[in-house]
């Protein structure tokens, strides 16, 4: 792993709750409305392990971001797949660690035996559909209208990686 990307560990939940929540507070780019607790998180934070890594991204010893596999679905067909999750603190913007924790958590999917890593984005989040091209995901459905977050209907696009 990279120096500045390590695994998640129990004491990173607070600052990735928080990195969390600015996303679900601001943007399109998860489609909670409400700000998560702690339990929450620690509900999803849990779920996570070898096969479904969770990793940071740390800057003289703070959280910048952090990026995911989580399972895709709970049917046992859909075990060859996941779903990758990627957000950065706002101060940490425009830095390229978006693309250094995609990049890595990428490669740990690869090496976890999945066929396919998904994402799902908002049609209006120009930079990760962007980010996404770049590592060679590509569209794969568009669905119209299935979420409703601050005041309109938003379109959501399924992007695909084979690993």
């Amino acid at each position: 792993m990279r120096s500045n990307i390590r695994k998640a560990k129990v004491s990173d939940l607070s600052r990735i709750t928080e990195i969390y929540n600015w996303a679900v507070e601001n943007t399109t780019a998860s489609f909670d409305i409400n700000s998560q607790t702690l339990e929450q998180r620690a509900e999803w934070f849990e779920k996570h392990d070898e096969r479904h890594p969770l990793i940071v991204y740390e800057i003289e010893g703070k959280v910048a971001g952090y990026a995911s596999l989580s399972e895709y679905r709970s049917k046992e067909a859909y075990n060859i797949t996941c779903e990758l999750s990627v957000y950065v603190d706002p101060e940490y913007h425009k830095l390229g660690i978006g693309k250094e924790l995609m990049g890595e958590v990428i490669e740990l999917g690869k090496n976890t035996g999945f066929h396919i890593i998904i994402s799902c984005i908002c049609a209006d989040n120009d930079i990760s559909i962007k980010m996404h091209e770049q590592f060679g995901f590509k569209l794969c459905g568009h669905m119209k209208e299935i979420a409703f977050k601050f005041d309109k209907y938003l379109d959501c696009l399924f992007y695909q990686l084979f690993v």
